[in-house]
């Protein structure tokens, strides 16, 4: 890792009247450049980015995206992608925004109206995935029901729409893409002038076939296709087994690399810079193999990337990480907690793996018979193979692929943890979840229950009382009394969601309430806090009473002139 790190730092010097400068942004998650727009997602949650078509008057500087934001409570960003001069943001609601250059209608709206949007645009609601490129002026946005929309650059039929809409060079609205393949869209990525989808077949049990699909001009040589096709077409090959996994692909501007699960390096497209590694010049029109460079790691292929830039490419060391949260961390102490554990999983060699029963009914699709599942292949494995699925399972990252793979058909994998916690809350059953309440919280006589893991994502004090000490702290009890019903309500809902109901009003003496609870026990650990919830909503109410007022007056004065 560090030697790749000094190659790629001696590169920039070689190649660059400036020397690399550090960017000051701490707790870096996540970074995507396009041609001329960059931007950081960090782990609070906050997008920094920077280009020309975002701040003009000075294009090197970075601006904090998120504080644009003109709904508050959409700020919180999931996911980050890049096109060519625009950045596409994915929100914790599953809204889809755009900004930067819209001179295709990669925003989704009329250039003519709109050449460029300087702060997050609302592109569409109920979103799940969003795919670009990072040379590509199109944008294709997957909605839950695995709908997929596509807006922007299709001047080579990039956008997969089909022969009668090839002579469309810009499509200006998100349209939806008919005639999609069958199975589930795992990725799509875009090139200058085509796309290339990849697609697993649910139907195909227990080992799903991936297939890779194209769309756009062959003449680029990156179809993989030998003519234009203007809908998303099978590139056929036979280099692509049905035993050999996808591990990863990238797509340049007109190049393109797969690497799989047998250490195939597949390439084809563009090579006039030598950008596919073959050794010479000649483009590549159908996908060949090539020699896979000798690996500097013994460690398992799975840990290896490709990525495409737009005239070179690379091949990668980057493994899995396997370190969390300090959140997710502590929820890991916790499952381990004997007194917590409510359901037991036996190793091949019998050793005894306790878990939490409440976490695995929701991260396993809310399905008995996935946790009967889930004991038949712990049966089978080592309890190091075995604590590393729990890990994937609680944390819900992929931290060892190849155990991923077989445990992928029950675990889910869509979720963060806030949004189970939610569900949970949620729960139209309300008695389902009774025997995981093992926390009461008491208020004026009256007593609730509470799971300690939620208590635990919430409040510092909660997570040293139940995770530092050695008494016993199941039969505790903590008083609210001081709280008022509305305040309690705001308490427990937020507790569990970690938002403020739509139909609370705030008020002053609400903030001055709960503001002494909120500091006693240590409620503003999470992003966004409820401090900051409970004034934005505030302020809100405070805007929209005024404005509403101010409706009111114009609509008398109105017609008291009509009456004079």
């Amino acid at each position: 890792m560090n030697d790749c790190l000094f190659f790629a730092i001696e590169y920039l010097f070689q190649n660059s009247n400036q020397n690399p400068s550090k960017i000051q942004i701490e707790n870096i998650q996540k970074v995507t450049v396009g041609y001329d727009i960059e931007a950081i997602l960090t782990i609070e949650r906050n997008v920094f980015a920077k280009g020309k078509y975002i701040n003009p008057k000075n294009p090197n500087e970075f601006i904090n995206i998120s504080s644009l934001f003109e709904d508050k409570n959409d700020r919180i960003i999931q996911d980050i992608v890049s096109g060519n001069s625009s950045i596409y943001l994915l929100t914790s609601n599953q809204n889809a925004y755009g900004f930067g250059a819209n001179y295709n209608g990669q925003l989704g709206f009329d250039p003519r109206t709109l050449k460029k949007k300087e702060k997050p645009i609302l592109m569409m609601k109920n979103v799940s995935k969003i795919f670009s490129g990072n040379s590509s002026n199109s944008v294709f946005l997957l909605n839950s029901n695995q709908e997929l929309f596509g807006c922007g650059d299709n001047g080579y039929g990039q956008l997969g729409l089909g022969e009668s809409r090839r002579k469309e060079t810009n499509i200006y609205k998100l349209t939806k893409i008919q005639n999609i393949p069958k199975g589930k869209i795992i990725d799509i990525k875009c090139g200058f002038v085509y796309s290339i989808m990849l697609i697993e077949n649910e139907n195909e049990n227990p080992n799903p076939k991936r297939k890779f699909y194209s769309c756009g001009d062959y003449q680029y040589n990156g179809l993989g296709q030998n003519e234009n096709t203007y809908k998303f077409t099978e590139i056929k090959s036979s280099l692509f087994e049905n035993d050999d996994d996808i591990i990863d692909f990238s797509v340049g501007v007109y190049h393109n690399l797969i690497l799989t699960s047998k250490g195939k390096l597949i390439v084809f497209g563009d090579n006039e810079c030598g950008e596919l590694g073959t050794g010479d010049t000649i483009n590549q029109l159908i996908p060949i193999q090539i020699e896979l460079p000798e690996l500097r790691f013994n460690e398992n292929i799975s840990n290896y990337h490709v990525y495409c830039g737009h005239f070179n490419t690379f091949l990668y060391y980057s493994p899995f990480l396997s370190s969390f949260s300090n959140l997710e961390e502590d929820l890991i102490k916790l499952f381990r907690r004997k007194e917590f554990c409510d359901i037991s999983f036996k190793t091949k060699n019998g050793e005894i793996i306790k878990a939490h029963k409440l976490i695995l009914k929701y991260r396993l699709n809310q399905n008995q018979n996935e946790i009967e599942k889930l004991k038949e292949i712990i049966s089978k494995k080592s309890i190091k193979e075995s604590n590393q699925i729990f890990k994937m399972i609680y944390s819900n990252r992929i931290i060892n692929p190849i155990l991923y793979f077989e445990i992928k058909e029950i675990i889910n994998l869509n979720e963060k943890i806030e949004e189970t916690i939610k569900r949970i809350y949620l729960n139209e059953n309300e008695n389902e979840n009774e025997n995981e309440k093992d926390f009461i919280i008491e208020r004026k006589e009256k007593q609730y229950k509470f799971p300690k893991l939620i208590l635990i994502m919430r409040s510092e004090l909660y997570r040293g009382m139940f995770l530092s000490v050695t008494e016993d702290t199941s039969n505790k009890v903590t008083d609210y009394s001081e709280l008022s019903n509305k305040s309690f309500q705001i308490f427990e809902y937020w507790i569990y969601s970690n938002q403020i109901k739509e139909d609370i009003q705030i008020t002053k003496e609400i903030i001055e309430e709960l503001e002494t609870g909120i500091d006693y026990f240590q409620l503003n650990q999470t992003y966004p806090n409820l401090f900051d919830l409970l004034i934005n909503k505030f302020n809100n109410q405070n805007q929209n009473q005024n404005q509403n007022q101010n409706q009111n007056q114009n609509q008398n004065q109105n017609q008291n002139q009509n009456q004079n």
